[in-house]
């Protein structure tokens, strides 16, 4: 991959502002309320008071959802008002939040304290700021904890319909393999499939799935 270009580092640079407007502009949540068809497909790596972090959660959909499967569940998030309307979901759905507004490049990853870390498109993130925040990960969860990845490839930025216009941005199994070298992949998967989540995710789609173990 090549090294991210001018108009790359200021798309990351004014990421966090950029998406609390995008929130705030929006009188309805602008990914819905369901949870990723990645997390449903996956249900059975959400054990049941497991400690999870959900990175990027936006408004609260997946988060929300993983509560609802009886996990200890961390929102990090950056934008107020998406973090209002994840709190609203909350409510609504009767389940528990930590809600954590963060800026994800500088929060504070503390050691072993995940048994799971969902990162769901959040591509948002240059090939170094992906660096960080996958080395945050990997402090951050427990021996045998769980990283769980879902996202675009490049062959996303022929569909155009979610993501970042940079296949710099986009992962591949090379990408994820690499980044997580010596733990246990329990899949890498890339597929195209036709998903509906809200107005930001919507048509076909080249994604790829990534569940892996970190070792004990």
């Amino acid at each position: 991959m090549s090294k991210p270009n001018r108009v790359q580092a200021k798309f990351q640079d004014r990421g966090l502002s950029m998406w609390e407007g995008r929130f705030a502009a929006s009188d309805s949540y602008v990914f819905g309320t369901d949870p990723a068809a990645f997390l449903t497909d996956h249900a059975q790596f959400l054990e049941k008071g497991a400690r999870a972090l959900v990175l990027a959660d936006g408004e609260g959909r997946n988060s929300v959802w993983m509560a609802q499967q009886g996990m200890d569940v961390t929102a990090q998030e950056f934008s107020p008002t998406a973090l209002g309307r994840a709190r609203a979901l909350a409510d609504q759905r009767g389940v528990a939040l930590d809600l954590e507004q963060s800026d994800i490049f500088s929060r504070d990853w503390a050691p072993e304290r995940f048994d799971l870390v969902a990162g769901i498109f959040i591509q948002f993130a240059d090939p170094e700021g992906r660096r960080r925040i996958f080395d945050g990960i990997k402090r951050t969860l427990k021996p045998g904890g769980l990283a769980l990845l879902h996202g675009y490839t490049p062959k996303q930025i022929t569909y155009g319909t979610g993501g970042p216009p940079f296949a710099d941005n986009m992962y591949s199994e090379v990408i994820l393999r690499g980044a997580f070298a010596g733990w246990e992949v329990l899949e890498c998967r890339e597929y195209d499939r036709d998903i509906r989540e809200g107005r930001g995710h919507a048509g076909m789609s080249a994604l790829i799935d990534f569940v892996a173990r970190k070792p004990a």
